[in-house]
Formats: C-alpha cells, structure tokens, sequence
C-alpha cells in the first residue's frame, strides 16, 4: 500500500518529508486539504492532528504526525529498502552526532528561520520587527554553522537526516537574503550541495505556489 502524506507541498514542514521520503527512495502520494479551514475542523483535530497541523502521513493503517517525527519513522522502517542511502547511520555514536545537529536545528535555527519564512513570504511583512529580530538570531546561528561545516561536505561529514532538515527554510529565506549564505563561504556550499541533490529537486516538482 502506497504511503500517503497529508500537506500543503509550499510549507516547510511537508517539504521535509517529502524530500525524505524522495532520498529514501520511497513510493508515495501527496494529499492536500482543500485549504487551511479544513485542518482546524473537529474532524481533521480528531483524526489526524489533534493541533490542526501538517504533514500527517499515512502508512497503512498506521498514522504519525509531526514532520520530524514522521521523518525518524520513516528513516526506522524503511533506510535500505528502496536504495542505498543513509540517513541516519547505524553506528550508535555516529547516529548520536546525527540526532545532535537535529536538535541544533530544532532550537536554534528553526525557530528564527521560520518566523523570517512566515512573516516576510506567507504574511507580506518583510519590514516587522518579529522579522528584524530573527534576522540578527539567525545571523548568529550561521555563524556558529559556518564554523562547525569548516572542512566537512555535510554537517556529519557524510549527509545525514540532520542536513535534510535545515533545507527547506534555507530554501524559502534564501530567497530573499541570499546574502545570509554566500558570505559565509562553508556554510554557502553546504547550501549548494543541499539544492543540489536530486531528492531535493523532485521535492520541489511537488511544490505549488504561496
């Protein structure tokens, strides 16, 4: 049975698990509500999200919801089944490394890079102050990453789950505030590499407009 993803192909969080379920090679059918209402309707908070969010994805009869969440699910049941790559290695220190750069992204560059995605291309207010704020806390943040990707392809020195995560904002903000990349030279061909990876491109095929 072909797995199934409930989303919107534009927000940051589906395209998450859609370019992971791309690399892991994995058939899948994409599902997008007729619009936002939808996700905040009894139905949809009882049987899918019970916070009105997406991705949901369907496997089955088995249900998970939460982009990272559904991410780790997927990379458990099915690395190696549909092709060779690895997301999350098998060798227990090394997976450890992997999880850290996910909570790096998780708590300190997801919450400043999505307010900049939210409020400059979703909201229309580039000007906001919500906007200037995450703009200097980002900064910041790629500070630290251009330090810790200074002689390595990927943040774990081979890709990893962990590089997948950070793509789909870097994609949005990237944008409009390229800048925030090409002048950090490590941290801009980490980016480089990122857009360039097939799964990532076919992500994208999937995604429509704002």
């Amino acid at each position: 049975m072909i797995i199934k993803v409930i989303g919107f192909s534009y927000s940051t969080n589906t395209l998450r698990v859609l370019s992971c379920l791309n690399e892991l090679g994995i058939p899948y059918q994409l599902d997008a509500p007729a619009n936002f209402a939808v996700t905040k309707e009894e139905d949809y908070l009882a049987n899918k999200h019970p916070f009105g969010k997406i991705p949901v994805l369907y496997d089955g009869d088995y249900k998970i919801a939460e982009s990272r969440a559904i991410c780790r699910y997927l990379v458990s049941k099915y690395q190696g089944k549909y092709n060779n790559t690895i997301l999350i290695p098998n060798d227990i220190h090394e997976a450890g490394l992997v999880e850290e750069f996910i909570s790096y992204e998780a708590f300190y560059y997801e919450p400043p890079a999505s307010k900049i995605v939210y409020y400059e291309l979703f909201l229309k207010t580039p000007e906001s102050e919500i906007v200037k704020q995450a703009l200097k806390e980002i900064n910041k943040v790629l500070d630290v990453f251009d330090k810790l990707l200074e002689g390595k392809e990927y943040l774990n020195g081979g890709f990893s789950l962990a590089d997948l995560f950070y793509c789909p904002c870097a994609y949005y903000i990237y944008s409009t505030h390229a800048d925030l990349w090409d002048k950090r030279p490590n941290v801009k061909k980490w980016l480089d590499r990122l857009r360039n990876r097939d799964a990532w491109k076919m992500s994208l095929e999937k995604k429509n407009k704002l």
